[in-house]
């Protein structure tokens, strides 16, 4: 079992999440995390604003929240989580392995609060599968299993 780290005082807000996240903006989808037991599961948000400017082409005159970033949310999420599990060598990256199963339930809109939760499935070595589910307003939108490898730098 890798040594945990500390596990910081919750909630963590954007400032907190860059340190641990290698994303930036525009890139960086994960706003606060409310829940957090390192390696093993997080909870957490995306205030859908409206002012993202990728709602200018998804779709014009109408602006929907496209599903893979809610995705890639859910990744970062489930970065943190696993980024506060052990220490890990400068340079390491959690990357995609896979994205199996995802199922959009409704699609999200601006105004919306995105909440998502991760949880650890299994681990192998340096490989880890989770579940993943967001909602809004207790709503599901989007679940699936997400894969994660770890590369050095």
């Amino acid at each position: 079992m890798p040594d945990m780290l500390r596990p910081p005082e919750l909630p963590l807000g954007r400032a907190e999440i860059r340190e641990l996240l290698p994303h930036r903006d525009p890139f960086l989808f994960l706003d606060r995390v409310t829940d957090l037991e390192p390696g093993v599961r997080a909870r957490g948000a995306r205030l859908i604003t409206g002012d993202e400017a990728v709602l200018a082409g998804h779709f014009p005159g109408r602006p929907v929240w496209p599903g893979v970033l809610t995705i890639e949310a859910m990744a970062q999420l489930w970065g943190v989580c696993d980024a506060l599990a052990a220490e890990r060598g400068e340079g390491a990256l959690g990357v995609f392995a896979a994205v199996d199963k995802v199922r959009f339930r409704r699609p999200v809109l601006p105004g919306d609060l995105l909440e998502m939760r991760v949880e650890l499935d299994r681990r192998r070595g340096s490989f880890s599968r989770v579940r993943a589910e967001a909602w809004v307003d207790d709503e599901p939108v989007a679940e699936g299993t997400l894969s994660f490898g770890v590369i050095d730098g």
